[in-house]
């Protein structure tokens, strides 16, 4: 029997309740297909902030390296400056284990109302560069307090960084309808941008079966609104994509559904899934949180795992399960958090 061995991360606010919802889904999928999973449970976060200072542990990535993967819920508390509780644990993560890419897909869910008023058809993945970027440690405050206070960010971008990104954005788009859209702003960023578009064209060059198309950013966000229909692949730099793929997730009807995986695609190091929404701390603990994203993160590290066909059995059983109405209050329905996994498990008990 296959066994895999993940580290759970519950971490802040509501990631308390729907991770736990998202493990009973993951042991039923697994127990109905023959397989297990060994949770190592950490508890990393804003609690642990307060009594000594840290997000995680100094041997933090240590406890990690070993896994065969990390579930991660969600991270921030009002209390906590946000720079401080993401570059004190989900950050560091992403850059040690060399998580490179940010896989971000969105789609229409049955029963999830949207702005596009769609029962179906929007498919869209957005590939974000993880790990440089405009996300970079680099850079500084000088002459703090002072009227001529002055800060510099400076954003890092590599040939080999920006290669791999693209690499696996286009290998991704061959598999699909071989569209690939690379988010830019070349006109007005001049030099990182202009070097970003000329790595990407000369890797996608070596997949002749991908047509590349280079939008700026600006019009990439209208035409996510407009005409997002006409999406389907897109990789961008690491605030790009994070910006992009929060505004396509929106456009599908909900920020609450979408889920992340950040990728080490060579499997030398463990990578992370989690969910894209944040810890909501204004619903924490009212057992109503929406565990759609952080099951579809589930889906995501089933299918990183080789696990394809248990990643399309819980992913069928969550559509079925929103398509028969059964929803929490953000998505208009009355369920609560547990009531919507319980839902999942028993159409997985059907199923099996």
């Amino acid at each position: 029997m296959e066994n895999y061995t993940i580290d759970v991360i519950a971490g802040d606010g509501i990631g308390q309740e729907v991770v736990p919802a998202a493990l009973e889904c993951l042991t039923a999928v697994a127990r109905r297909d023959g397989f297990r999973f060994e949770w190592r449970h950490h508890d990393w976060g804003a609690d642990r902030y307060r009594v000594d200072g840290a997000m995680m542990p100094a041997n933090g990535l240590d406890q990690l390296r070993d896994g065969d993967g990390i579930f991660l819920g969600a991270v921030g508390h009002p209390d906590i400056p946000d720079h401080v509780s993401l570059w004190g644990l989900l950050i560091p993560i992403r850059k040690a284990f060399h998580q490179y890419v940010n896989l971000r897909p969105v789609r229409l869910l049955p029963g999830v109302t949207s702005p596009l008023r769609e029962s179906g058809g929007l498919d869209i993945v957005v590939v974000r560069e993880n790990v440089e970027g405009e996300y970079s440690e680099m850079g500084g405050r000088a002459y703090t307090g002072d009227a001529e206070e002055l800060v510099t960010q400076q954003a890092l971008f590599t040939r080999s960084g920006v290669s791999r990104v693209a690499r696996f954005a286009a290998e991704l788009a061959s598999t699909r309808s071989g569209s690939l859209i690379s988010a830019t702003k070349s006109n007005g960023i001049i030099h990182s941008m202009p070097f970003w578009d000329e790595v990407v064209a000369e890797v996608v060059a070596d997949f002749p079966e991908v047509r590349l198309e280079s939008v700026l950013i600006d019009a990439l966000a209208a035409r996510a609104v407009l005409r997002p229909f006409s999406l389907d692949v897109i990789v961008a730099s690491n605030l790009f994509g994070d910006i992009l793929s929060d505004l396509v997730a929106a456009t599908a009807g909900s920020i609450g559904v979408a889920p992340s995986a950040n990728l080490n695609p060579e499997r030398l190091n463990p990578s992370m899934f989690e969910p894209v929404h944040g810890s909501a701390p204004d619903i924490a603990g009212r057992g109503v949180a929406n565990p759609v994203g952080q099951i579809w993160a589930g889906v995501l590290m089933l299918e990183h795992l080789g696990q394809a066909g248990s990643a399309r059995t819980l992913m069928s059983a969550l559509e079925d399960v929103l398509a028969d109405g059964i929803r929490t209050i953000d998505l208009g329905g009355t369920a609560r958090t547990a009531e919507v996994a319980a839902a999942v498990v028993e159409r997985l008990r059907i199923a099996g």
